[in-house]
């Protein structure tokens, strides 16, 4: 029997060479290599313009200055990419996953049964900013949030999982907001369209610095209404102008509990995490780098050009936050979970 002989031969060399390998140092093991950076979003996105500019910049602050390749792998609000990185990408740092927040919460406040991984054991990198999440609106359906609680208007949104499709639902759900939700498309840049187009009226779930990469014209278009933040804290200059908070329309202190729980993910707006299993000297450099990069005047002035917000939020924050948020009590999980499900 050749290929058993040959099977107990290579074993040995295969178990040789794994521990050559956790023996090396970061700056060692990453010289010459190449990390893949994959994205759960389509080309163009927000999600897609934060990653690429990291990843333009990562390399140079990661110990042996491997590149970074973006590879883009949407589908299911970032949970196939989230997928792929728990179960299938090499547990070595040679795999990063941009993915969004949905992707963190969805096993605690969605369909768990739908979702493959386990983010308490992702091991996060970190965040590249906080983010803010809006409804917006065409002028001519509704023109504030008060409005929206008497009078019915028809959202675009993506999948479940994604922040377009699951806070129009709580909203709805918790406040009484009378949106009507029509999932399935790939991302934020589409759905911008759709409301340009006057097929839906708005959407929810968008992003600031999603809002300011692709439609940054909507913050003064008189046809367009920022309707309300869907946050814990409302950003200042938002507050300034007048854009009430989400949160403050809670009627009792569970509804805004659950509400804040949903909204909590944008402390992590755009997370960045490794396989379980990936050395541990290997993540403190890629958590490193990853603040460094964060940090660099020319990532940031690319960012400008860009026109996205950073604000850093470290791996370790992000991995308390995260253990924090799958240890509430089941009570108000139950009910967050429930008021994400649009209703028929």
């Amino acid at each position: 029997m050749p290929s058993f002989r040959l099977a107990v031969l290579a074993a040995p060399l295969a178990i040789a060479l794994a521990s050559a390998a956790s023996a090396q140092s970061p700056d060692q093991f990453f010289k010459g290599r190449s990390i893949d950076m994959v994205i759960g979003a389509d080309a163009g996105g927000g999600y897609d313009v934060y990653a690429r500019v990291l990843t333009r910049h990562l390399g140079n602050h990661i110990p042996g200055n491997p590149s970074v390749v973006p590879k883009n792998m949407p589908g299911a609000g970032s949970n196939k990419a989230a997928q792929f990185i728990y179960a299938v990408a090499p547990k070595d740092g040679t795999a990063i996953g941009a993915i969004f927040g949905g992707g963190i919460t969805q096993p605690l406040l969605g369909d768990a049964k739908s979702v493959q991984h386990d983010p308490t054991k992702f091991i996060y990198l970190g965040s590249a900013n906080r983010e803010i999440s809006l409804c917006v609106a065409r002028a001519d359906a509704v023109k504030s949030f008060e409005e929206v609680l008497q009078k019915p208007i028809i959202l675009g949104a993506s999948a479940a999982g994604g922040t377009s499709r699951d806070f129009p639902a709580a909203l709805s759900n918790v406040l009484g907001a009378k949106f009507s939700i029509v999932s399935g498309y790939p991302g934020t840049k589409e759905i911008g369209l759709a409301v340009e187009r006057n097929e839906v009226q708005g959407f929810c779930g968008y992003f600031l610095s999603s809002l300011m990469t692709q439609n940054p014209g909507w913050m003064t278009d008189p046809n367009m209404r920022i309707l309300v933040q869907e946050v814990s804290k409302g950003d200042p200059e938002l507050t300034k102008r007048g854009v009430p908070v989400a949160v403050d329309f809670a009627k009792t202190p569970e509804d805004r509990q659950v509400l804040e729980l949903i909204f909590d993910q944008l402390v992590f707006g755009r997370p960045y995490v490794l396989p379980p299993g990936v050395p541990s000297d290997r993540v403190a450099a890629l958590r490193k780098a990853f603040l460094d990069a964060l940090k660099d005047p020319a990532l940031l002035e690319d960012a400008k050009k860009s026109r996205i917000d950073i604000d850093a939020v470290s791996g370790e924050e992000v991995q308390t936050l995260v253990a924090k948020m799958f240890a509430t009590p089941e009570a108000i999980v139950q009910r967050a979970r429930e008021a994400q499900i649009p209703k028929k």
